[in-house]
């Protein structure tokens, strides 16, 4: 069932690319939402036999001379994953509901979808590359021809790839020196090999797909220039190829060897959340506004891989999913005003957004009471059970000074994201109403997919278990 979902997408995108003019405009956006539909009931019904084994696993052959082969299988750390990328991409579909949607910009969208899942669900060192590889020449496509600005487009989408195709070069350099080390390239049989330098290489490489600081510049113009569902895909599913490869190759595969960096990573990623705070405070772009509060989330999921516990691990996935969600809902409800008002500027946009366009203000508040981690939020629990896992002892981070100091300032980045998410709601939501021509409120396409996504904030808020449950007792001998 996983080969067959990834099968349903890219031939939907294959049929969409070389056949443009048969599905021109609502078409195209129907085949991607039911291929991504699709995708998501195979991923969905892949049989579990418990928490602690590999789902719906095929093992060929594939490049026998390097010991390559096509291995795929989920557990409870890439199930979560999968099903988000596939959802996001039916989302994003749905939006481009609308009669000038290219087929090309579609396909691209479910090829970048593919690959993601391929990375997710890949148990080969070298599948995983490829996979990992495959989704940047799309994305690039997406944000340079179909972005804003034009040549800025392409400067922005230009400098995304050569961030990301050199963090790749130092991956993949680290991915062969696990090989040589280990003997084979399946990631089942690595876990447990110790090498400090192919940890610090992954590490190093991932750090820049996350992006930690000071390896983020390319993200807030990256996002600034994107089209809406761009950015949708390139914050709820790209930035978590950086962290699940970090906690699959780093935590599960290398966590003696990881052990001895994880101070350092754990440092770094404080360092994004209070910076990506401070940013968020004078933002004036909405879009880079959540961009920015990307790598602050992010930054918690790193923080708690570097305890290299249970509790971590659970925070990391949990915290992905719902990133995921929230910063999907927050650009959809961003690109909805720049592609009605021609800006995301909060100055030009005007005040009273509550007034002007309720449904949309009441989304938007939903979507920051979550990135700030408010109870009943999904957003709570994947910062919750980072601090815990910090608190606790744990291998990663066994000097209780260090794990101390680095969760004090990790709560300082809680206060940051409250007051950020209180000037935006100040600054647009609230006040006297600044009338603008053409004053409108969502239409009923963008009401179903916001609705899509308020109501698994609210219940993953409110039932976590139903992620937490999928991390069996084995995920760190995993």
């Amino acid at each position: 069932m996983i080969a067959a979902a990834l099968v349903v997408l890219l031939v939907a995108a294959l049929l969409l690319a070389v056949l443009p003019s048969r599905f021109a405009g609502r078409s195209a956006a129907v085949v991607g939402a039911a291929a991504s539909l699709a995708a998501f009931v195979l991923l969905a019904l892949v049989p579990r036999d418990g928490p602690d084994d590999t789902w719906g696993e095929m093992n060929h052959a594939w490049i026998e001379p390097l010991g390559a082969r096509l291995h795929l299988g989920m557990d409870g750390v890439s199930l979560p994953l999968a099903l988000l990328t596939a959802f996001l991409t039916m989302l994003c579909c749905l939006w481009l509901l609308k009669p000038d949607t290219s087929p090309r910009l579609v396909a691209l969208l479910l090829v970048v979808a593919a690959a993601s899942i391929g990375v997710f669900v890949s148990l080969d060192l070298l599948l995983f590359f490829v996979f990992f590889e495959l989704a940047l020449i799309p994305m690039w496509f997406v944000i340079a021809r179909w972005g804003a600005g034009g040549v800025d487009a392409r400067r922005a989408a230009t400098r995304f790839l050569l961030f990301t195709v050199t963090g790749s070069a130092l991956l993949l350099v680290g991915i062969v020196v696990i090989g040589l080390k280990a003997g084979t390239l399946q990631i089942d049989e690595i876990r447990g090999t110790e090498s400090l330098l192919a940890a610090s290489l992954i590490a190093l490489g991932l750090a820049v797909k996350v992006p930690l600081v000071p390896l983020h510049t390319w993200l807030p113009d990256a996002h600034g220039r994107a089209p809406t569902v761009g950015s949708v895909l390139l914050a709820g599913v790209f930035l978590k190829l950086g962290t699940y490869g970090l906690l699959r190759l780093d935590v599960q595969m290398l966590p003696e060897s990881t052990a001895r960096i994880a101070p350092y990573i754990g440092a770094v990623a404080v360092v994004g959340i209070v910076w990506a705070g401070l940013a968020c405070l004078v933002q004036d772009d909405l879009k880079r506004l959540v961009a920015y509060s990307s790598i602050g989330h992010m930054g918690f999921v790193v923080l708690g891989l570097s305890t290299l516990s249970q509790t971590g691990i659970a925070a990391a996935v949990f915290g992905s999913v719902a990133h995921g969600l929230i910063t999907g809902l927050l650009f959809f409800l961003a690109g909805s005003l720049k592609e009605q008002y021609g800006t995301a500027s909060l100055r030009e946009l005007g005040r009273g957004l509550y007034e002007r366009t309720p449904w949309r203000a009441v989304a938007m508040l939903i979507g920051g009471l979550a990135t700030m981690g408010l109870p009943g939020f999904a957003g709570l629990w994947g910062e919750f059970l980072t601090l815990r896992a910090v608190f606790e002892p744990n291998l990663g981070l066994e000097d209780r000074a260090v794990a101390w100091t680095l969760l004090a300032v990790a709560t300082a980045g809680i206060a940051l994201a409250t007051a950020y998410v209180a000037r935006f709601a100040r600054l647009l939501l609230q006040g006297e109403p600044t009338p603008h021509e053409g004053d409108t409120d969502l239409t009923r396409r963008q009401v179903v997919v916001v609705m899509a996504l308020v109501l698994p904030i609210v219940f993953l808020g409110l039932v976590p278990t139903v992620i937490t449950d999928l991390l069996g007792a084995g995920v760190m001998a995993r």
